[in-house]
């Protein structure tokens, strides 16, 4: 039997070429987006795809149901996924935005894993892989609340490994550094909804933000396409004994050394000057 895997956050990037690439090699993929026209625009292609909005519980109730019913209740794996980033320094974020950040970037994510884990329990076996970012243990400047979500991401993770240490459920989190996805895109909207740049004493770092998330690729010579996530996602999933964080792009590799050997001042230094 092939194996089952429910990935969130497929419309685009990282979670739609994940999907493609499993379904190819032979998984049973089922592929979700909280917007209705993507699901359909997933099904066109191929793809078995439903409704899923982490940060709506009933559809992650009806999810849940309709993943089973699909499966005859054989569900192998779990790639939380979907997210956004909201821009803009933290003196300038109402609260509601920091809520909003944290329902579809948390929230969402241990709504979804926890309704499942007895599933995975009943069965004896499971993958959960969580997609983090470098900026699950490094913060940069105006990424605020991105920032605390991954951090709040990654303890949760490395808490419910612990929890799961005497089970065959295995927990391993992505960190990847810049991806050429719709994230900029996605994260301008959010920062034009919550924040007025002209307002603010950070009026002029906005602007070469602003400028940073209009531009249509990224200007970092360290951005890399979503598919080279897919080894380490393959590896998280198949390895008898997968890795707790695959870090993903150099950037990452290299931050992850830096916060292990410098003080904490000098990497603030080094971490202005990337952001």
């Amino acid at each position: 039997m092939s194996k089952t895997i429910l990935i969130t956050g497929c419309s685009s990037g990282i979670g739609y070429v994940t999907a493609h690439a499993l379904h190819q090699q032979g998984y049973h993929v089922i592929a979700s987006c909280r917007h209705i026209a993507d699901v359909q625009r997933l099904q066109d292609e191929g793809l078995t795809a439903i409704h899923l909005d982490v940060t709506n519980p009933a559809t992650i109730d009806a999810a849940i149901e309709d993943v089973m019913a699909r499966t005859n209740h054989r569900l192998d794996a779990l790639f939380n996924n979907g997210a956004y980033g909201q821009p803009g320094a933290l003196e300038d974020l109402p609260t509601q935005a920091m809520r909003a950040q944290f329902e579809t970037n948390f929230f969402g994510w241990h709504d979804l894993t926890t309704k499942l884990l007895p599933h995975f329990r009943r069965q004896g076996h499971g993958r959960i892989i969580q997609n983090s970012s470098v900026l699950g243990f490094a913060a940069m400047k105006y990424r605020g609340a991105y920032n605390a979500s991954k951090f709040a991401l990654e303890g949760w993770s490395d808490t419910l490994r612990l929890e799961l240490k005497q089970t065959d459920i295995h927990i391993s989190i992505l960190e990847p550094g810049p991806i050429e996805t719709q994230f900029r895109e996605n994260a301008l909207a959010a920062f034009l909804r919550w924040v007025t740049p002209q307002n603010s004493v950070h009026a002029q770092a906005y602007q070469q933000q602003i400028e940073r998330l209009n531009q249509e690729k990224s200007n970092n010579r360290f951005t890399l396409p979503p598919e080279d996530c897919l080894p380490s996602i393959l590896h998280a999933l198949e390895s008898p004994t997968p890795k707790i964080r695959y870090r993903i792009t150099r950037p990452t590799q290299v931050f992850a050394v830096l916060k292990r050997l410098l003080p904490t001042r000098w990497l603030d230094d080094i971490l202005n000057k990337a952001a």
